[in-house]
């Protein structure tokens, strides 16, 4: 029997305006990061630190929040999460704004996390709520066309920001932000119905996670876009360093550079929402993280070979990252589809692994240190863990023709 698709309820007169409120919630994550990528070199000398640490930091909250945010949603929806994690990343970005050493932003990041991770968490859950697998893979990857405006505007208004003020205001706008998101949730409708919220308490509904764990499908594309995503922020963490301290790009012409990735992200993001119509998931997925593997392989051989300079650098990071929204967006809706009657706490497991997985690439970029932004550390990681991306995706290929 063919499975019945969830009411449509982009019919509604207030689509558009609940899309955008989505994207934004998903945005919000990006732009936490990615605002401040400019002033990091700035960052660094002034708090005497380890400055990527700052990154590990939120990327540490980001994914232990969501361990506990993703069954309280399924328990009593998901507009009372969203509300008290808005309220904590005002708190936190405030925080940011007045700390004067590394410790103090290090912990600051950690409470701005705790409330930025449940908007792309929970809007994931909420498009599961509405829709079916195809139809949700197609909405996230429009959400992916409009968060991606995040990682374009950030850095560009971060480096005009330090052009007239100190990296301080950067996180005073990111919490005049979280009040403007604050106040929009008045027009946010609540996806999960009384009738379909968990009835067991909240500490038994934990135990799904071990229920999560061991599905082999679900943690196949789970690991896909986690593999992927310790990549992403190798290159997050590693290019403010490589792009102004190793190529002596100026901080205020930053932005361009990371933003010529984010408009490949939205063109492939706005192609994949017509490639879904047409092809399953799985093999929109094997082409994509192929196409992210040969980018971070080539990456790897020009900086080896030290082919290319700049060039070498940013043309197969831009094949590289352009495969986000395509990796996210695909394997996020099917990994949720086959768990629906655990779509928060499925949203909140994926997200802890996509987002926590930068952890790794943050950690090894700070214990190198790197200061004069070679791009080999970068480099390989992006290539090493693109490969296990791609792997991942054909053991389960393999997999299902074992089976058949």
């Amino acid at each position: 029997m063919k499975k019945k698709e969830a009411p449509d309820i982009y019919l509604a007169p207030t689509n558009i305006l609940f899309l955008f409120i989505l994207g934004g919630l998903m945005a919000l994550t990006s732009l936490s990061t990615d605002i401040y990528l400019p002033a990091l070199p700035h960052m660094d000398v002034e708090l005497q630190g380890n400055i990527e640490l700052t990154i590990t930091g939120f990327l540490i909250g980001f994914a232990v929040a969501q361990i506990f945010w993703g069954p309280i949603s399924d328990r009593i929806g998901r507009k009372k999460p969203l509300v008290i994690g808005l309220i904590l990343f005002i708190i936190g970005s405030i925080c940011c704004a007045l700390s004067h050493t590394i410790t103090e932003i290090i912990i600051a990041r950690v409470i701005q996390a705790f409330g930025a991770c449940v908007g792309p968490m929970l809007s994931r859950a909420m498009v599961r709520d509405l829709f079916g697998r195809a139809k949700a893979a197609e909405m996230l990857s429009t959400l992916m066309i409009i968060m991606a405006l995040a990682p374009i505007v950030g850095p560009l208004l971060g480096g005009q920001i330090l052009r007239l003020s100190s990296w301080h205001s950067i996180f005073w706008l990111l919490a005049i932000i979280g009040v403007v998101m604050l106040i929009s949730f008045k027009q946010l409708p609540e996806t999960l119905p009384k009738e379909k919220r968990l009835q067991t308490s909240v500490w038994k509904a934990f135990r799904e996670y071990r229920l999560l764990l061991r599905n082999t499908r679900f943690m196949l594309y789970t690991l896909c876009v986690t593999f992927f995503y310790v990549g992403v922020y190798a290159f997050i963490a590693g290019s403010p360093a490589v792009y102004i301290n190793y190529f002596h790009v100026q901080p205020q012409h930053y932005g361009w550079l990371f933003s010529l990735n984010i408009v490949g992200v939205m063109g492939i993001s706005f192609v994949n929402r017509l490639l879904i119509r047409k092809y399953t998931l799985d093999l929109i997925l094997k082409v994509s993280t192929t196409i992210a593997m040969l980018g971070g392989l080539t990456l790897l051989m020009l900086v080896k070979l030290n082919l290319g300079g700049i060039y070498g650098v940013v043309i197969p990071i831009f094949f590289f990252f352009a495969m986000n929204g395509v990796i996210a967006a695909t394997s996020t809706a099917a990994a949720l589809d086959l768990v629906p009657e655990m779509a928060g706490s499925a949203s909140a497991l994926l997200g802890a692994l996509q987002y926590g997985s930068g952890i790794i690439s943050t950690i090894i970029l700070s214990w190198l240190n790197n200061d004069t932004g070679n791009p080999w550390n970068m480099s390989w990681i992006m290539a090493l863990f693109a490969c296990l991306c791609a792997l991942t995706i054909w053991i389960k290929t393999l997999a299902k023709k074992t089976r058949g």
